[in-house]
């Protein structure tokens, strides 16, 4: 594309130059900077230096970098000796030189003012000024006192004479390896900015960072050390590039469109999918996984579990959908991996494979609704980027705004408005977990090395983003789309048949597994049937909800007797017993409370309007009907202000006859749809019997409410 080949192009010697006649008005300005790779600092640098129109010279192309980083000792030799040989080809007397660093600079304002203000100073040359004193502390004395502002030189920005900044490098013959700040400071000129104290300052169609220390406007902000994570805040904003006027201004730039393809040239994508914990709804997650939009014969999958409560539903799943992708590779429990290694096996997978064009890493905890949100990954075109997931109701999501000082979770001053879509955007972030897509290029090149996840100190996500942040990797995530959210783990039991049934406190994700699709249409559109006189038929349960309640019910198996004598019940003695399991034998009684309260109280008072409900019970049960066994049940009152009688399975497919019939209106339910509700009055009116099944199994669930 164009738009590569610009990229492909950067590193130039005369990257760019003004356009026409801004050209005159600051010609005399050049600025130089170092680059041996095109990093994502470089070219968020790039594109700022372009925004306002500087001429711009990358020294350095295509050498090896031997002058170290910041996280290693003294450094930065090798960018004074590529300036000082660039500076000899220099010789305009008035030529003004910038040299920055370009990783971890961006601009704020353009050549015009920049210029005016070193113009003010009245020096030949001005250096950035730090707080600390680096490499050498032991000449902290032979620093003269300032009046304001910061007392120690920092080198990684100047400005001045190209005569006067060629004087200053005569002298200079050391290597690349050796301090540059040190050499500097043993020259010492005087000090000015830094970005420690700087917030954004948001004006009309125009963004910028202002110096809240000494309430100015700096027209470059340099990230060097530990404040590059600053950098790369301000940087989600100058110049440009976020506004409210506008919103986001680069998020359709440099797309890669998958739009248009054959499904042959989509790009091989490795899945990682990492399940180190009990989790709910695993089956579900691979659900949505098979719903993705994307081709499987470009998809290649690297499962990982470490849990054997989870291993009927991987096998399940790849028994039916394994052939479906390019390849699997799975690792279980019985290997002993341990999950740091696991993440970095699944790396090689996509590293060691000539066809991978992307890895994404996905956990099981991930509930990934959107179906478009692997090509929506690719598009944008980023070597690391996440979608947003939260949790509902919570601030929390999958990645941090900005690090406290000791490298955990701190809150940025536009989390929030992120978090809610009040700022919609690409955001440049210091931490993501839970799922992201990275290129298989940045993983062969700048994240190569192995145990990316290992630390003695640290998580191992945390570990993980703190290793990419000091390669110079940019992790991205978008919020740009409604991509899903990210489930509650901390109170998950595993000591049912479905666990997935006593989530109902904890995830959301329990309503649309269990709740029927039609519920909501009951109390907007009026979904509700009127079969006998004041008995109501409206749809609640999915038929994963009924097949549940059944086989959690037999797999307990402790069905009562259906004798008269009954100790689970106060009084001890049923007048019309049924062959049944209560809810609170398989400790359900809480969580079908809160069913009852979230999704039949509210019929109950639609229907009969006066009424209000807490929706109490006494007697909640799974009802077993079986020829053999218990066919009918004979006529009775039921014990309850009001009764909810769910059908569990399907008459004419799971068994034939049952029923119910209300004697006082010689009316019957003889066809009870799955999943459907009855709601009748329990006392006095609706006198009523259970009709005889006459084969097969009938379950039905009954709550006698408010008895």
């Amino acid at each position: 594309s164009k738009t590569n080949k610009q990229t492909h192009s950067l590193l130039q010697d005369l990257l760019l130059e003004p356009r026409g006649g801004e050209r005159q008005e600051w010609a005399d300005l050049l600025v130089l900077t170092v680059a041996t790779q095109e990093t994502d600092g470089f070219r968020r640098f790039l594109r700022s230096a372009k925004h306002f129109n500087y001429t711009i010279r990358v020294l350095g192309k295509g050498e090896t970098w031997k002058g170290g980083d910041y996280m290693s000792p003294p450094g930065g030799g090798q960018k004074v000796r590529l300036l000082k040989s660039a500076l000899e080809d220099i010789q305009e007397e008035n030529k003004v030189i910038l040299f920055v660093d370009s990783y971890d600079v961006i601009f704020s304002s353009g050549p015009k003012e920049l210029l005016k203000k070193f113009q003010q100073a009245k020096h030949r040359v001005v250096f950035s000024a730090e707080t600390l004193i680096w490499p050498d502390r032991h000449l902290e004395d032979k620093h003269p006192h300032v009046r304001e502002g910061k007392r120690f030189l920092g080198a990684g920005g100047f400005i001045g004479y190209a005569p006067n900044l060629k004087q200053m490098l005569s002298d200079w013959s050391g290597a690349d390896s050796d301090s540059d700040q040190l050499f500097f400071t043993k020259i010492y000129i005087n000090p000015e900015k830094r970005v420690n104290e700087v917030m954004l300052k948001f004006e009309d169609g125009r963004v910028r960072a202002r110096n809240v220390l000494y309430d100015t406007l700096p027209v470059i902000v340099h990230g060097n050390g530990p404040t590059k994570l600053q950098i790369n805040y301000l940087g989600n904003y100058i110049p440009n590039l976020w506004m409210f006027e506008t919103g986001c201004t680069i998020c359709n730039e440099d797309l890669r469109p998958l739009s248009g393809l054959q499904e042959s040239e989509y790009p091989v994508v490795v899945i990682g999918i990492f399940i180190q914990q009990p989790t709910p709804f695993v089956t579900v997650f691979f659900e949505r996984l098979l719903n993705l939009k994307y081709p499987k014969n470009r998809l290649r999958l690297f499962i990982y579990n470490q849990e054997y409560h989870h291993e009927p539903h991987v096998r399940t799943f790849l028994e039916y959908h394994e052939s479906e992708y390019q390849g699997v590779k799975l690792i279980g429990p019985e290997e002993d991996i341990d999950p740091e290694t696991s993440r970095d096996i699944g790396f090689d997978m996509c590293r060691e494979d000539i066809d991978c064009v992307y890895f994404f890493s996905i956990d099981v905890d991930v509930v990934l609704k959107n179906k478009d949100t692997l090509r929506i990954l690719i598009e944008l075109n980023k070597p690391f980027i996440a979608p947003m997931m939260s949790k509902p109701g919570r601030l929390w999501t999958n990645f941090w705004g900005a690090l406290s000082a000791d490298g955990y979770y701190a809150r940025s001053e536009d989390y929030v408005d992120i978090v809610q879509g009040r700022r919609v955007g690409l955001w440049n972030v210091p931490y993501v977990s839970n799922i992201f897509l990275i290129k298989a290029d940045t993983l062969r090149t700048d994240l190569k090395d192995p145990d990316l996840f290992e630390s003695e100190t640290l998580d191992a996500d945390m570990a993980f983003c703190s290793k990419v942040r000091d390669k110079g990797v940019f992790m991205f995530v978008t919020n740009m789309h409604t991509f899903g959210r990210v489930l509650s783990t901390e109170n998950y039991q595993t000591n049912h048949l479905h666990n997935d049934l006593w989530q109902i406190f904890e995830n959301p994700e329990w309503e649309e597994r269990y709740i029927h699709e039609n519920y909501s249409k009951v109390l907007k559109d009026g979904l509700i049937e009127m079969p006998c006189p004041d008995v109501y038929w409206f749809p609640v349960f999915t038929d994963v909800a009924c097949k549940h309640l059944i086989e959690e019910m037999e797999h307990f198996g402790q069905w009562s007797g259906g004798g008269n004598v009954d100790k689970r019940i106060q009084g001890g003695y049923e007048n019309v017993p049924t062959i049944d399991i209560h809810m609170n034998q398989v400790g359900y009684d809480k969580e079908w409370h809160k069913f009852l309260l979230d999704y039949v109280a509210p019929v109950t008072e639609k229907m009969y309007p006066g009424y209000f409900t807490r929706a109490q019970f006494d007697l909640a049960f799974v009802v077993r009907y079986k020829p053999d066994e218990q066919p009918a049940l004979s006529p009775h009152h039921d014990a309850s202000t009001f009764t909810i009688n769910i059908a569990l399975n399907q008459v004419g497919v799971d068994y034939q006859g049952g029923g119910c019939r209300f004697l006082r209106y010689n009316c019957s339910v003889t066809a009870p749809r799955r999943g459907w509700a009855l709601m009748h009055p329990g006392r006095l009116t609706h006198y009523h019997e259970g009709l005889p099944t006459v084969e097969g199994v009938r379950y039905i669930s009954v709550s006698f409410v408010d008895p």
